[in-house]
């Protein structure tokens, strides 16, 4: 996610580092209260996100769709996630960096379908947002601090899930994807680092939380953005915007990570990512303004436009969560779109 971002999974060993890593608040995790959670998900899917035991066909009415415009005028949206319970959409509002180290500020605003906007949390300094394991905060990744935060849905009131790594802070937390355990993974790359001091020795990079722990997934890639699990919880997908590339990550069962390899060459700048229940993958494109379907062989599916600038993420919503929406437009008119697909997917 440019000037933003734009989402994976248990405890473990920092591949990538040596050192303890430092404490930080864990995800919270238990059962999904609402009647969405008695679809069970396979490992790794957010709670009630996707049935098992079903089958699917193509996801796409046709190879090249157009989503329809919602809503613009907005200043440059980020981080959709839809909330089941209250049957609405949230998403950031990043503004104008301000005051002496040229921060973002940033909004969460709320869409109620069919046509109701309004603000959930001012000045909540987010980019990328997911639900918690137990449906009941959003997790978010969040620059003001430079840390990932949780806001609980209830109150609204904030607490710490990754404040540092290994008492080094981070660049600007970007985007974040939380298993249904409650592990929380994120990408940190420097867009919206302003001018505050580099901790990072100029690396960007994927970070874990675990029980409490921060740990390295990767600090080898340009700029990681976007971030998903597969359905079956084995494959972590990133993408790195200023490579134009995305990867893949084998997930073992407890979370740890093994070596990157290319799962797709992109064209555009790979920035928010979603998945969908039979494990296509949705990357909005920072560049050419496409979201970009795939298999998860890595093959293209086909492409959904919802604008011509800015494209920047993307989320299932909608009661049976075959409403895919996403966050597009230039600088100061940015807007949120939706198109139906034909499989449910990801609130995230």
């Amino acid at each position: 996610m440019i000037r933003r971002p734009t989402i994976a999974v248990l405890a473990g060993l920092c591949l990538a580092a040596s050192a303890a890593p430092l404490p930080a608040a864990a995800v919270p995790v238990s059962a999904h209260t609402t009647a969405a959670a008695a679809l069970a998900g396979p490992p790794g899917t957010p709670p009630g996100a996707c049935p098992t035991g079903a089958s699917y066909g193509s996801p796409l009415p046709s190879n090249s769709l157009t989503a329809t415009k919602i809503r613009s005028g907005f200043n440059f949206l980020e981080g959709p996630v839809w909330v089941a319970d209250g049957g609405y959409l949230l998403f950031s509002d990043m503004a104008p960096g301000t005051g002496p180290y040229n921060v973002q500020p940033s909004t969460i605003r709320r869409f109620t379908p069919p046509s109701t906007f309004d603000t959930f949390i001012a000045n909540s300094g987010s980019n990328g947002l997911a639900l918690s394991a137990d449906g009941q905060q959003i997790i978010a990744a969040t620059h003001d601090q430079r840390s990932v935060s949780a806001y609980r849905l209830s109150d609204r009131s904030r607490s710490t899930v990754a404040a540092n790594y290994q008492g080094r802070a981070f660049n600007s937390p970007n985007d974040v994807a939380v298993r249904s355990d409650g592990v929380t993974y994120f990408t940190d790359p420097n867009f919206q680092r302003g001018n505050r001091p580099d901790q990072m020795y100029g690396r960007t990079s994927v970070f874990r939380v675990s029980g409490g722990q921060v740990s390295l997934v990767d600090d080898q890639l340009r700029q990681p953005n976007g971030i998903a699990l597969a359905p079956d919880g084995s494959t972590l997908y990133v993408g790195a915007y200023s490579e134009n590339k995305i990867y893949k990550y084998t997930v073992q069962p407890d979370g740890t990570t093994g070596a990157r390899s290319v799962f797709v060459n992109y064209i555009g700048g790979p920035d928010g990512v979603t998945i969908d229940c039979a494990g296509n993958v949705y990357w909005a494109s920072g560049s050419d303004s496409l979201v970009h379907v795939y298999s998860p062989t890595g093959a293209q599916l086909g492409t959904i436009r919802p604008g011509f600038s800015g494209t920047t993420n993307v989320a299932f919503g909608g009661p049976d969560r075959q409403t895919l929406y996403i966050t597009s437009g230039p600088w100061g008119d940015s807007g949120l779109y939706s198109v139906r697909l034909n499989v449910p997917g990801y609130p995230y």
